[in-house]
């Protein structure tokens, strides 16, 4: 094993005190998120949300979200936030067919295994298909190939275009007779463009094949955006042969790491995620999701930040998040060598040189860095990647300011750290 400084047990406990002391010691080498200028992994909707998510972390820090029959609270919590969460979604409307169901999972990486999970097993009952399999984008979210890997699926991924959106045509190139679900971004991650929904699921429909979108970024976005007269693209359960969704209460719902949820048309599709059990000793046993304990307390903090921003309170946010990222994009597109890849129509996007063997994205990456602000890194092209929300909004117009600045120190500079990390663990 890798030798890593690590503090022992101590023999004698610590002082609850010198305890708080050494976190708050290790805390000051992360990122200020607080401050605004991280544009990754954290969504915030001020300081009053974060108390209230605190409050209710704290309130369910012991509870065990397995069993809801002890904790009937934990399973009324859970109702409330996948039928909210379906509502937002298109559930309610006739077109989706009255059905939809779901569960809550502690991410949008585990919701994607669920739906991949799904998928596979409704190939091997109904169509004997022993190793099933999802055609997706190269744009899609790795947690697809994560699942392929798990789950012993073949992952076939197809180019993007120049728009880095991908062709329904390329997808239909690649389904076989062993494909089972076809896969569409609303919108990608890499570049915030979203995928033509429309008629990949036309495609899913026509080839009676799965279909899931994945919305962990702009389920708890797109309905309001829709609402502003910001955006219009069909991309929910309002298509017919959308057959599985998935969004993020922690992303744009503003809610404590890590809940998410995904979501079936029907009432028999979302029966196959569930496991259930008596072959031990230990009784009946069942779970709906990959754990089997499950801390209660992010389930509390997104009810929470749900009940308490309220409708009118998102719509707030999105338009103060969509606001300044239309701020950004304007700013970095009146940078002479800069360009916005694609065209992104919410609030993530991704930025680079025009021209690479001029400008080195990446030397003004760590310029930017060393100024304190934190976005992450892409290749195919090199990019800097931008996630705007609501926390950040008052700080976009001083990250294109130290942008410029950080562009005329690089000159002709390129940084021999072509890292590209996104998700790491020791």
């Amino acid at each position: 094993m890798e030798s890593i400084p690590h503090s022992p047990i101590p023999r004698h406990g610590l002082a609850r005190d010198e305890v708080m002391n050494q976190l708050q010691a290790m805390k000051e080498h992360d990122q200020d998120w607080r401050g605004g200028r991280v544009f990754s992994l954290v969504y915030s909707a001020g300081d009053e949300v974060h108390e209230l998510l605190q409050d209710a972390l704290s309130l369910y820090s012991a509870e065990n979200g397995l069993n809801v029959l002890a904790f009937p609270s934990i399973g009324i919590m859970q109702h409330d936030i996948v039928r909210n969460t379906a509502t937002l979604l298109g559930a309610d409307d006739p077109a989706s067919g009255g059905a939809v169901e779901g569960y809550l999972t502690s991410g949008g990486t585990e919701s994607l295994l669920q739906a991949v999970k799904t998928a596979r097993d409704v190939a091997r009952k109904d169509r004997g298909i022993a190793r099933p399999q999802v055609v997706a984008a190269e744009s899609a979210h790795a947690a697809f190939t994560k699942a392929a890997d798990y789950f012993d699926m073949e992952l076939i991924r197809v180019p993007v275009g120049s728009d880095f959106r991908v062709d329904v045509n390329d997808l239909a190139d690649a389904c076989t007779d062993d494909t089972i679900l076809v896969v569409g971004s609303a919108p990608t991650y890499p570049h915030g463009v979203v995928d033509p929904i429309a008629e990949i699921a036309a495609l899913a429909l026509e080839r009676g094949i799965l279909c899931h979108v994945d919305a962990c970024m702009g389920g708890f976005l797109f309905p309001f955006l829709a609402e502003l007269g910001r955006f219009s693209e069909p991309f929910d359960f309002r298509l017919p042969g959308v057959t599985s969704m998935s969004a993020d209460v922690h992303k744009y719902g503003y809610a404590s790491k890590g809940v998410s949820v995904v979501l079936y048309r029907t009432h028999e599709l979302a029966r196959h995620q569930l496991f259930i059990t008596s072959d031990w000793l230990g009784g009946f046993y069942a779970s709906t999701a990959m754990a089997g304990t499950r801390p209660a307390g992010p389930i509390a903090a997104a009810w929470a930040a749900l009940m308490h921003i309220g409708h009118d309170g998102y719509l707030e946010l999105t338009r103060t998040a969509h606001d300044a990222a239309r701020e950004l994009r304007t700013g970095i597109e009146s940078i002479d060598g800069l360009e916005v890849r694609g065209d992104p129509p919410a609030t993530v996007m991704a930025f680079g040189a025009t021209d690479p063997t001029a400008l080195d994205i990446f030397a003004v990456g760590e310029k930017l860095s060393a100024d304190g602000w934190y976005l992450d890194r892409q290749t195919r092209p090199d990019s800097l990647h931008a996630t705007v929300h609501a926390g950040s909004a008052a700080s976009v117009p001083f990250l294109v300011g130290d942008l410029r600045r950080a562009i005329t120190s690089a000159g002709t500079q390129r940084t021999e750290n072509r890292s590209t990390t996104y998700g790491q663990s020791r």
